[in-house]
């Protein structure tokens, strides 16, 4: 039964107008999204870990971290070269940009599900799906951030919207073909969305291979450059992440960790019962949900993130799709009200329980900590972060170097910073949280961090059993002092921070087969014959791991 069917009698003026009404409510909850994530603009320390990325490309020195060497440190390739092409927009900051851009695109991709749910119902309609993403702050957080969430609701939004209208299919497939590089994770959804493309056009064979084709085309050409250019089958941060491991358990906590201080299950309950009576179409209905349970399901297996809610609004997003907006009868008014009422109570009381303990340990409310951190309400500026007292040490360290050294962090009794004396002709840092630390210091300066989101020497070493999600490897320092430096001893009064059997045990490991493969990969000239033997082994050695103790890993045995 339609909407139509379903109204009253004698309708009123408003229902008689349906497009008035509709338009006049999207309209209200695109600008009220809009306010909400404006007030919590910021932009977090990996988001502009990104924008270090873009700042090397406008220089000209390529989609890399550190000059000279090529690490894929931005786990999203299309929000880096969106950035990219919006940074040459002369006069505002690359980081303000950011903000703007992600603001944008994601008031943009609420627009383009909501407008996609009114063509879904044909009807009135009015947004009580869309009250959710205003109510729940990770969704206002991560609306600006400087990561690339705002466009993967854009890109979820837009292959909602053209799955839903059904009229340019090789567009569709096109579209639904760049989810790998919005978010390698979102090729989940393109696959479900480019099965419901064919099943909701009914081609012939011939017609769906050319949607294929021309859908994988772009990811395919990307990942060809990939694995010639930077010599993996992932990016970086997938390594560092070891995204391909499991760690359920956590991964329940961090989904449990969103739905229970919202109550979240109350208005997903209430909107699910809304859309079954509603009755649309059961394959675009479908195309929602298992696009979500496999989003959310990939999230949960690898253990989730240490950002509270982050990893899994795009899932959540997707669940919402097809409910945004829902159709005003008699059968579903009472589920709006409650929709409503829900969502007044989430946006002004429920928080998490851990809001302002300001800790920066397993899942966290990233931009209530750095505010705190920095001392600044709208964290937007690199600069902004020397607030900071890590992040302004580590600066100032940069900046009283007066020639090329290791720049290493003591974290014992005595904690500063170190300078090694080294034999290249530059800067190399071993930093701990480098977003900010990275845009404020010369493009030259090399910045590696022990985590391995920009350092190919950590990227493949072991993990820490029972780390922080998404911070579970840490290498220590000695490898850069071994891989960079000269000598056992730091010249600012002779200390010696490491034994020498480290540090020759790390000198002995950089001689192993597989790390020189590594190496080779990132830092010899991209030659032809370079491209080529990235290429070929990119496979291998995506796969290599080595122990993160330099004595285990003097050994030339992989990780256990």
């Amino acid at each position: 039964m339609t909407a139509a069917a379903d109204a009253p009698a004698d309708p009123p003026s408003w229902y008689r107008r349906p497009m008035t009404w509709t338009w006049a409510a999207t309209g209200a909850v695109l600008a009220l999204y809009a306010v909400l994530a404006w007030q919590r603009r910021w932009i977090s320390d990996d988001g502009l870990l990104v924008l270090r990325t873009v700042r090397q490309i406008l220089a000209g020195n390529g989609p890399v971290f550190n000059v000279g060497e090529r690490v894929e440190a931005s786990t999203s390739p299309l929000w880096t070269w969106l950035l990219a092409g919006v940074g040459t927009i002369p006069g505002p900051p690359l980081e303000w940009l950011a903000v703007i851009t992600g603001l944008l695109c994601a008031v943009g991709g609420l627009f383009f599900g909501l407008d996609g749910a009114r063509r879904l119902y044909a009807g009135p309609v009015v947004p009580a799906g869309a009250l959710v993403v205003c109510a729940l702050p990770p969704f206002r957080d991560f609306a600006t951030s400087g990561l690339e969430t705002g466009l993967v609701f854009l890109w979820l939004g837009l292959s909602w919207w053209l799955l839903v209208r059904g009229k340019t299919p090789v567009a569709t497939a096109i579209v639904l073909g760049l989810g790998p590089l919005v978010r390698p994770d979102l090729a989940l959804f393109s696959v479900v969305g480019f099965v419901a493309l064919v099943l909701l056009r009914r081609p012939r064979w011939l017609a769906a291979l050319g949607w294929l084709g021309a859908g994988i085309a772009i990811p395919v050409a990307y990942q060809v450059f990939r694995m010639g250019y930077y010599g993996l089958l992932t990016p970086n941060t997938a390594l560092a992440k070891e995204a391909t491991n499991s760690d359920w358990p956590r991964g329940f906590a961090y989904l449990a960790d969103l739905i229970s201080p919202y109550v979240l299950w109350i208005p997903l309950l209430l909107l699910a019962i809304a859309a079954v009576l509603a009755r649309r179409s059961r394959i675009l209905m479908l195309t929602s949900l298992a696009g979500a349970l496999l989003l959310a399901l990939y999230v949960v297996r690898v253990g989730g993130d240490f950002m509270h809610g982050r990893m899994l609004l795009p899932a959540l997003f997707a669940l919402l799709l097809p409910v945004l907006a829902i159709p005003v009868t008699r059968k579903t008014i009472a589920f709006v009200a409650g929709v409503a009422a829900w969502s007044v109570i989430a946006g002004g009381w429920l928080r998490v329980p851990y809001e302002g303990t300001h800790l920066a340990v397993s899942v966290t409310d990233e931009r209530g900590y750095w505010s705190w951190a920095t001392g600044r309400e709208h964290p937007v500026l690199a600069t902004d972060y020397l607030g900071q007292d890590v992040i302004r040490h580590a600066v100032d360290a940069v900046r009283a170097t007066q020639q090329p050294a290791v720049l290493v962090y003591s974290y014992g009794d005595v904690k500063q910073w170190f300078r090694f004396p080294t034999d290249r002709p530059y800067v190399t840092m071993a930093a701990d949280s480098m977003g900010a630390i990275s845009n404020i210091v010369s493009l030259d300066v090399r910045i590696h961090d022990g985590y391995g989101l920009a350092s190919d020497l950590a990227a493949h070493s072991s993990a820490i059993a029972g780390g922080r999600p998404g911070h579970s490897k840490w290498l220590v320092a000695a490898w850069e002092i071994a891989e960079a430096g000269r000598g056992d001893y730091a010249t600012d009064g002779e200390i010696r921070m490491f034994q020498p059997v480290e540090i020759d045990a790390a000198r002995q490991a950089l001689r192993c087969p597989d790390v020189q493969e590594v190496l080779a990969s990132t830092r010899e000239p991209l030659t032809w014959s370079r491209f080529i033997d990235n290429f070929t082994g990119a496979v291998h050695r995506t796969e290599i791991r080595y122990p993160r103790d330099p004595r285990a890993a003097a050994q030339c045995a992989p990780a256990k």
